[in-house]
């Protein structure tokens, strides 16, 4: 399921005109992505889960290391989001490390157990809500990868 979330962001990524490569040494990144016109260099971590059908719409959660969020570097890593439905692959949630780290230490986003953060996502509707912050802001939020014409 994992690998299948990641080629399916890499995928979407391609058809926006960006390189992508996936390092052989995995070290917390699982995308670089690339704008060969001008060397414009994002790091994508990518967390995939299978939707638990809900009531009024379905649900699932994600577990990151801490240190994922909390260690930002120059070139903050992009964490995109993304569930396995059973009509297909839902659209991504896109947001940076810092955005994230932000609604984690300032809005309780999540739930930390140790050195884990677990993050519970509810989908209804039009909507993406964890620990009561709306999330839709961020769905196909691509603004930090401008489609690149060919």
């Amino acid at each position: 399921m994992g690998k299948a979330g990641h080629l399916a962001v890499m995928s979407e990524f391609l058809l926006r005109g960006w390189n992508v490569a996936i390092p052989e040494v995995d070290v917390g990144d699982d995308i670089f992505v690339v704008k060969d016109e001008d060397g414009t260099f994002r790091r994508v971590q990518v967390k995939t889960a299978q939707a638990q059908i809900r009531k009024n719409g379905h649900s699932c959660q994600f577990s990151i290391p801490v240190r994922q969020i909390r260690n930002l570097s120059e070139i903050p890593v992009h964490f995109v989001f993304i569930v396995r439905t059973l009509e297909g692959w839902s659209e991504p949630l896109i947001i940076r490390q810092d955005i994230l780290f932000d609604l984690f230490r300032n809005s309780g986003l999540g739930t930390q157990s140790q050195d884990k953060i677990t993050f519970y996502f509810s989908y209804q509707k039009d909507k993406v809500i964890c620990s009561q912050t709306d999330l839709t802001p961020f769905v196909n939020d691509f603004s930090d990868f401008k489609v690149i014409p060919h």
